[in-house]
């Protein structure tokens, strides 16, 4: 019996290109053997469990929670008109990178993600950045989600609880348990949440714009120093660029779909549908959001509040049934995403591992076929931060800068791909080609520049985990990578074919 680590699965150095007879991939020669098939069949996740629907919900819990709150505090960067350009410019990109992700998922849809995408397109290199940076995204933003829930619990009294560690590890330990008793039981419950959650935007809507004031949209006082400012930018120009993260708030995770693709069915057709239809809801959410917040009670009014939704509904007068029903409505949005979020870090964590660039025992799977050590470890992970910082602002800013360096990497994959291999089968074509994903590289470039504006430190906090991470990867995993895992299999038969034409 081989222990976790696997060591007799055949791995190959990151640098080598397989030649006939040689290479892991189909087509390539290699019939996979006994230690392949046992060492993929101890790391299996239950295919089938998700339709196009659950799909659907999957992305837009992933975002719900910012609809609630944080990007209310973009409105201090920009101003209405700064954050709605933002907002505006940041959509684009996002739908745009949706859009690349549907074809890239239908080409390859494994659990690996924008990980599996970049491996093929840039390399092991690509392939490893692009993974990590998805990890810092999924394991940091839960962390903060908790305290927010924390925050959420105790402003509403509930059981008398106060944002503190015994509420954030009841957070890990029962919606990761829930996790581990399946994934279909897992996207039902977060169907559920996230329907409830969407509901109460709805009713927010319709109470906020009876008393809706496009006065109060611009109420912000003008820096008369910043360039190009007036009463739609009130901190010119500049304060467009410097609202871009938290534009992003509004669809911030919707790329986590094609994570779930091994355990979706027919992913090819579903995973495209539903990362589209997630995109629209989510675009009409922050719509209408935005607009109702701004508009019922002023731009200054929700700018620092905490709840922005329930500031617009009742100012600093007394609560009414309605702001107390979108009060409790948050904690469901906060729970969908942070439950998702979970899942979504769970498997790009799983896929790492199961390719080694990650320690291989991560990958190992439960008899219901979750990944219990991809979703413990990094729930230990988020507990401690969560427990031990109590910074919920400076985490997200830290997710959001490794989700900006994935989003940047993921579209140069779309655009390699095309150029390189124009011939690669694809179910679904990205509408507009490499016009498409090239605009989100462009933005996504933007919006990784804008995090520095916003959180220097949360940048440089990124960055330091990022060196961590390389220092690994060269020195140790680099040379052990697991030839059989599906995303090396599908990198590895192109590099076998591009060998056999130079040939």
């Amino acid at each position: 019996m081989s222990d976790g680590t696997d060591s007799r699965v055949p791995t190959t150095p990151a640098d080598s290109v397989p030649g006939p007879g040689q290479g892991p991939g189909p087509g390539s020669g290699h019939a996979p053997g006994a230690e392949d098939a046992d060492y993929l069949r101890r790391r299996t996740l239950r295919r089938g469990s998700a339709g196009w629907l659950l799909l659907t919900g999957l992305g837009v819990a992933y975002v719900v929670s910012g609809d609630f709150s944080g990007w209310n505090l973009g409105l201090a960067e920009g101003g209405f008109g700064g954050l709605a350009l933002a907002t505006l410019l940041m959509g684009v990109m996002y739908a745009c990178l949706v859009f690349s992700l549907a074809e890239l998922s239908a080409i390859l849809p494994t659990a690996g993600g924008g990980y599996g995408f970049a491996r093929r397109a840039l390399g092991t290199w690509g392939g490893f950045l692009t993974g990590t940076a998805i990890l810092i995204e999924y394991i940091l933003a839960p962390a903060a989600i908790a305290l927010f829930i924390g925050d959420y619990v105790e402003s509403l009294g509930l059981f008398g609880l106060t944002s503190d560690w015994p509420v954030y590890l009841a957070c890990f330990v029962i919606f990761i348990g829930i996790h581990l008793w399946g994934v279909g039981e897992a996207l039902r419950f977060s169907l559920v949440v996230t329907a409830v959650a969407v509901a109460a935007l709805l009713i927010f809507a319709v109470g906020a714009f009876t008393e809706f004031d496009t006065g109060g949209l611009n109420d912000i006082p003008v820096d008369q120093d910043a360039f190009g400012s007036g009463s739609w930018l009130p901190f010119g120009l500049l304060g467009i660029w410097s609202a871009f993260p938290f534009g992003m708030w509004f669809f911030l995770g919707v790329e986590g779909v094609p994570l779930a693709a091994e355990e979706a069915k027919d992913p090819v057709r579903s995973m495209p549908k539903a990362l589209s239809i997630s995109m629209a809801v989510l675009a009409l959410l922050a719509l209408i959001t935005f607009f109702a917040a701004t508009g019922a009670r002023g731009s200054a009014a929700v700018a620092e509040a905490g709840n922005p939704l329930v500031v617009a509904l009742q100012g600093d007068g007394e609560p009414t049934a309605l702001s107390r029903f979108v009060n409790y409505a948050g904690l469901a949005g906060l729970v969908a995403s942070f439950f998702s979020l979970i899942y979504a870090g769970s498997r790009q964590l799983f896929a790492l591992s199961r390719a080694g660039y990650l320690p291989r025992f991560l990958s190992l799977t439960s008899r219901r076929k979750a990944p219990y050590l991809g979703l413990l470890i990094p729930g230990a992970i988020g507990f401690a931060l969560a427990a031990g910082s109590g910074d919920g602002g400076r985490m997200l800013n830290v997710a959001v800068f490794g989700a900006t360096i994935s989003y940047a990497l993921m579209a140069l994959s779309h655009l390699v791909l095309r150029r390189r291999e124009p011939g690669l089968p694809r179910p679904y074509r990205t509408p507009g080609g490499t016009l498409t994903s090239g605009t989100a590289f462009v933005l996504a470039l933007s919006a990784l520049v804008a995090t520095f504006l916003v959180d220097k430190d949360a940048a440089f906090i990124a960055l330091g985990v990022y060196a961590v991470a390389l220092a690994y990867f060269t020195f140790y995993s680099r040379h052990r990578l697991v030839a059989a895992a599906p995303e090396e299999e599908f990198a590895a038969l192109a590099e076998a074919e591009a060998e056999l034409e130079r040939g």
